[in-house]
């Protein structure tokens, strides 16, 4: 199928939107129907309104495939609703419909891109057919036998009369007739030579929950078009028109059709479209349509109830409707943008005031008031952006379920803290990496059940994903109960790659664990699908870094691994603390600093390669003076002068040097410029940059880079 081309990219938004929420909703039911080891009745009704959406959506949308596709799911579960299914063939089930599920995400995937979708999918087509004779007993076909049939004829007359009394049953007077497959086809073949064109006056009635009535209406008109001339609407205009869709709602949809073709024709076709209720032919010698009013319904009067109760049951229920709306990422993000100008107008303002020493009362008052409300709007925007992590978790779900079957391994899977919430950028840029460290786990951390009995331990492994809110931070941990690290391999196989950077006995066993992070280090001797834990664990480190994250390993060998990824809650804006190198002020994020306090000269210890060190309370911590980093001459060299600040970028702690702290405030996170790149601004120790009170540009320090290469 080619590429999707519409003018109006909103719907295209909100089917993509629609089919992934749906596809995840039933990915979702298909695994908790599988560690139940049941589909409910509920589940079945749930799959077949799933699947009934996604088919008429893609069929309205003309993504044929995607709605044959669904087509086939609703006649497998039409016959598993009535017939039930045997316990022997329940895992198959799963097996072909979440196969499916990957399928169409696939393909939704393909469609957000703009890539070429697939004509058909032979394969699963094929084994839905040989499944679906499994089940109601008939022979089963080959693959390549079901295929072939399902090639000569995708609508045959069973599954149409399946689909159709599953849809009467389910869905009330939605009377969604499998027309379009005869409507996609040839029309001519509706037409006889021998009849002169007639011009039909119609009424088409639209279910009343089915929603952008203007667009179904538009569809119903491109139909037509196949079989004639549409040659008048009532409304006029329809596409780009969501006034229209409320007019249609109301009245119905008044259309004049030149056709050769029979009535009945016509009715197949415009039953064809989904949600389509009623269609009307009416006397068209009228010189105009005319819009007939709709009857006012009877007012149900409830015993028992006060006036006042109905009305505020009415406003109730309007009000439950209009709860949630779906917001473009986008504009969410140009609000950010406003949010943190208007952050850096005020101290800009209160800074200018200051500086003459005086304040009048009454402004002391109002920027008072005001600050308040910028707080409370910079919480609103940000907290809106916030979206629980129990979807990233779901998703690995479906991993370990997955994996475990290929590797055959029983697993036990443990969520906690689904419900903490982190901003929607963060959770795109932990989801790769947490995958990763999942499959990890699953393939290089748990034993076999054969090995896991040998060692006294139960058969069925156990890997569980936490999250939880500490501070500004979210701490996700991803656990096993496998067989460990082994510390003393994990030092021999750095040596043999040349990893180290000194002498192995000097490495503690923290940096020995941290050692599976550095570029191309692997305990497997082999690379599977899977990979061990250490193939890629670079990559892990690296995304997790880029969205202001640190990443740490505990292990015990025999009992199991625990990793923990520490995540800002958002990227947008945050707590920092400005201090003085030389003459110029920089940020450091308050989430690195640890604790700042003075030293003399005598505190001041050397390592034998000179460099610099200072005991905290027995801890012997690297010095690093940001004047060298930053090349600032005119600095304090007297280590009594200055100030030391105890920072940490996950295990890694190191003392700062610098002139002065001057204050913690908010400061709005901006990206270095783009033309700046190629001067390696990243690889000096500076993350970003953000503007001061008085309008001067702050650099931001970036503190794991800093203890990544000082």
């Amino acid at each position: 199928m080619s590429n999707y081309d519409s003018g109006n990219d909103s719907i295209l938004e909100m089917y993509i939107f629609e089919s992934e929420t749906l596809l995840d909703q039933l990915e979702e039911i298909l695994l908790q129907s599988e560690d139940n080891a049941e589909l409910t009745p509920d589940d079945i009704n749930e799959i077949f309104r799933i699947m009934h959406t996604i088919k008429g959506s893609s069929a309205m949308m003309e993504f044929d495939m995607l709605a044959h596709s669904a087509h086939k799911l609703e006649d497998l579960f039409f016959v598993i609703r009535e017939n039930g299914i045997k316990p022997e063939d329940f895992g198959d089930l799963m097996d072909l419909v979440l196969n499916f599920s990957t399928f169409l995400k696939g393909e939704v995937e393909k469609i957000k891109n703009n890539e070429t979708l697939l004509d058909e999918n032979e394969e699963l087509t094929g084994e839905t057919d040989a499944f679906l004779n499994r089940i109601k007993g008939l022979v089963t076909e080959t693959p390549e036998q079901a295929q072939a049939e399902a090639m000569e004829n995708q609508s045959d007359d069973e599954s149409i009369t399946l689909a159709a009394a599953m849809e009467d049953d389910l869905f009330g007077d939605m009377n969604f007739d499998e027309a379009h497959s005869e409507a996609d086809t040839d029309h001519e073949a509706f037409v006889s030579d021998d009849d002169k064109p007639h011009v039909y006056c119609i009424h088409t009635r639209f279910n009343e929950d089915s929603q952008m009535e203007n667009i179904r209406a538009f569809m119903l008109v491109n139909k037509l078009e196949s079989i004639g001339k549409v040659s008048k609407t009532v409304p006029e205009q329809l596409n780009n028109n969501p006034e229209a869709a409320g007019i249609i709602l109301k009245n119905g949809f008044f259309c004049h059709v030149e056709t050769s073709a029979d009535k009945e024709t016509i009715e197949n076709i415009a039953l064809s479209i989904l949600s389509v209720k009623s269609i009307e032919f009416l006397d068209c010698a009228q010189e105009e349509i005319i819009e007939p009013e709709i009857e006012a319904k009877p007012e149900v009067v409830e015993t028992g109830k006060k006036a006042s109760e109905k009305v505020v049951d009415a406003n109730k229920q309007k009000n439950n409707v209009q709860n949630l709306i779906s917001v473009d990422l986008n504009k969410l993000d140009t609000l950010m943008n406003l949010i943190g100008e208007i952050v850096i107008t005020e101290s800009m303002v209160f800074g200018s005031v200051g500086m003459e020493g005086k304040r009048d009362e009454s402004f002391e008052k109002a920027s008072t008031q005001l600050q308040k409300l910028t707080d409370e709007l910079q919480d609103i925007v940000m907290s809106i952006r916030m979206i629980p992590i129990s979807g990233t978790f779901k998703k690995m779900q479906r991993i370990v379920r997955d994996v475990g079957k290929k590797l055959k391994k029983e697993v036990e899977f443990i969520t906690m803290g689904e419900s903490t919430e982190v901003d929607k950028t963060i959770i795109d840029g932990i989801a790769d990496p947490l995958m990763h460290l999942v499959r990890n786990a699953m393939d290089h951390g748990l034993e076999s059940a054969a090995e896991r009995i040998a060692v006294g331990k139960n058969p069925v492994g156990k890997v569980i994903l936490s999250a939880q809110n500490v501070g500004g931070d979210i701490i996700i941990s991803v656990s096993d109960d496998g067989k460990g690290l082994d510390p003393v391999g994990i030092l021999e196989k750095a040596k043999e790659k040349k990893l180290l950077v000194k002498p192995e006995e000097e490495y503690s066993e923290k940096e020995i664990l941290n050692l599976i992070m550095a570029p191309g280090f692997s305990t497997k001797e082999t690379v599977t699908e899977f990979s061990g834990r250490g193939v890629g664990m670079d990559v892990v480190k690296k995304n997790i870094e880029k969205v202001g994250g640190s990443i740490s390993i505990e292990s015990e060998k025999g009992s199991g691994t625990n990793i923990f990824l520490k995540i800002p809650l958002t990227l947008s804006i945050i707590s920092g603390m400005e201090v003085l190198v030389g003459e110029d002020i920089y940020e450091i994020p308050i989430s690195n600093i640890r604790e700042t306090f003075k030293i003399t000269a005598n505190q001041l210890i050397k390592d034998p390669d000179n460099n610099e060190m200072v005991m905290i309370r027995g801890v012997c911590y690297p010095l690093i003076r940001l004047h060298d980093i930053f090349e600032d001459k005119k600095c304090e060299t007297h280590i009594e002068d200055g100030i030391l600040m105890l920072v940490d970028s996950g295990d890694t702690f190191a003392c700062l040097f610098m002139d002065d702290l001057i204050k913690k405030h908010q400061i709005v996170v901006k990206p270095i410029p783009k033309y700046l790149n190629h001067y390696s601004i990243k690889n000096s120790g500076i993350a970003g940059c953000t503007i001061l009170g008085n309008g001067s540009i702050s650099l931001i320090v970036d503190i794991p880079a800093i203890l990544d290469h000082y």
